[in-house]
């Protein structure tokens, strides 16, 4: 999956914006190419875990992703102060949600986001590379 630079600093943006709690969202794209970010509201208000607020969930998934003539590529969220590498709680949520990459961000410092991203299946973790450009 290639993404474009802006995917990227617009997840890190969101993240920074949403602090102290986790930030939230779904990217959209085609062809293998993520490139567009779709924020959401953090239903639980959270700096240990996130749910995606409901009416946004389907709002992106029902209407703007398809409007955009895209797909879901990958659903985000941050880790405020921890590194980017999914929880428990992230596998389980995951569960509903096997084709889109995972992608955290974290802002251990705040200044030097670093995002990485993952597959989840099955409650196993890899982590695939994220191309940029």
């Amino acid at each position: 999956m290639q993404f474009d630079t802006a995917v990227l600093e617009e997840i890190a943006d969101h993240a920074r914006e949403d602090l102290p709690n986790e930030c939230c969202g779904m990217i959209g794209g085609k062809n293998g190419r993520a490139r567009s970010v779709y924020r959401a509201r953090n239903a639980f208000e959270s700096p240990l875990r996130y749910r995606v607020d409901d009416r946004d969930l389907f709002r992106i998934v029902e209407r703007d992703i398809p409007d955009a003539d895209e797909e879901l590529v990958g659903i985000y969220h941050s880790h405020p102060g921890s590194e980017a590498y999914p929880s428990q709680t992230d596998i389980n949520l995951a569960d509903g949600w096997p084709d889109p990459l995972y992608l955290i961000c974290s802002l251990a410092d705040p200044e030097n986001p670093v995002t990485r991203a993952f597959a989840i299946r099955d409650g196993g973790v890899a982590e695939v590379e994220l191309a940029v450009g």
